[in-house]
């Protein structure tokens, strides 16, 4: 097995720069790292774990706690994306990742609890209710988290700019001469579908239009489902609205199928923009004008800022990201 002395002979670099460079030590530099870097790959170098851990005090493992009752779980192409981006950032810097659950071995623990017995440096936190009893708990302590997709005052946090979105879309169908703007509504529980939807009511007055309450539907836990459901309700009324603004993609989606149903066309009859910008969009038909969150971005900030907090060069930090407005084919001109 190849030993720190072993690359040591081959680059002409002590042993011990070999050790920090491995280790990501900041008094050796990149140059330096990257040749030993390159010729322990070569030499196929497994670093042992445990001298490491003794070595840095820390287990290089960090926590994902997914809590969310929105009944999707990481398949959601949002949340996925998010974790995708997050653990290549983290791995580049030499992290593992472990969920975080309620459950050791059959037996039931806290997140806190989990999180101690396996020792996991920081904790990333996805989840729809963060004032449950023990997501606080774990907030409280002294581990580094971030919540994601969520706003804390008590820890970091990363999200999208929802009031710039909600915005944008407003604005879109308004220069498209739309005035009766419907909202299909994630559940207000949840931190997205409540900002949602009172930057879609502050979008409104900013373009001088009335809160009209029979255009605002709720589509719960922003499924395809629930977004059909709302639509429904909408196509029930007397005077439809001329476009329809989703939070959420798969809502969107939900309700572009329940207007077919119906016999109407989109964009012709009523424009449909989502929220997300999910690869689903570019596929359908119409292809879907909506606000494409960042989530490279989201899980890459996310990654910076717990292992800034697990190394001790920042406390907390809040990143709200822009989002974009992606124009296709489901919304029409009516001026």
């Amino acid at each position: 097995m190849t030993t720190i002395y072993d690359i040591s002979r081959e680059t002409g670099f002590s042993p011990t720069t070999v050790s920090k460079a491995l280790n990501n030590y900041p008094d050796v530099s990149e140059k330096t790292k990257q040749i030993i870097l390159k010729k322990a790959a070569e030499m196929g170098y497994i670093p042992n774990s445990h001298a490491r851990i003794l070595t840095t005090k820390k287990s290089w493992t960090i926590g994902i706690l997914f809590d969310e009752k929105l009944n999707v779980g990481i398949k959601h192409p949002f949340f996925n994306a998010i974790i995708e981006s997050f653990k290549k950032k983290v791995e580049l810097k030499g992290y593992d990742l472990l969920f975080i659950s309620k459950d050791i071995g059959g037996h039931p623990i806290t997140y806190l609890d989990h999180c101690k017995i396996r020792g996991v440096d920081g904790v990333i936190i996805i989840t729809s209710e963060p004032t449950n009893e023990q997501i606080q708990e774990l907030i409280n302590s002294n581990f580094p988290c971030v919540l994601i997709d969520n706003e804390s005052d008590k820890v970091s946090s990363v999200h999208s700019d929802d009031a710039q979105g909600c915005y944008l879309a407003v604005e879109y169908l308004y220069s498209l001469g739309h005035r009766k703007i419907a909202h299909i509504y994630g559940s207000r529980d949840t931190f997205a579908g409540n900002a949602r939807y009172n930057e879609f009511i502050n979008a409104l007055e900013k373009f001088k239009l009335p809160k009209i309450d029979k255009y605002l539907v709720e589509g719960g836990y922003f499924s395809f489902e629930g977004g059909y459901k709302a639509m429904k309700k909408l196509l029930e009324l007397d005077d439809l609205p001329t476009a329809v603004f989703a939070s959420g993609d798969l809502m969107a989606i939900g309700a572009i199928n329940a207007i077919k149903e119906k016999g109407l066309r989109i964009p012709d009859d009523i424009s449909v923009v989502g929220y997300d910008d999910l690869d689903v969009c570019r596929y359908i038909t119409p292809k879907l004008t909506t606000i494409k969150q960042n989530t490279d971005l989201i899980g890459e900030n996310a990654a910076d800022i717990l292992i800034d907090m697990i190394d001790k060069k920042s406390s907390r930090a809040s990143i709200v990201v822009p989002v974009e407005l992606i124009i296709r084919d489901s919304c029409k001109s009516i001026i």
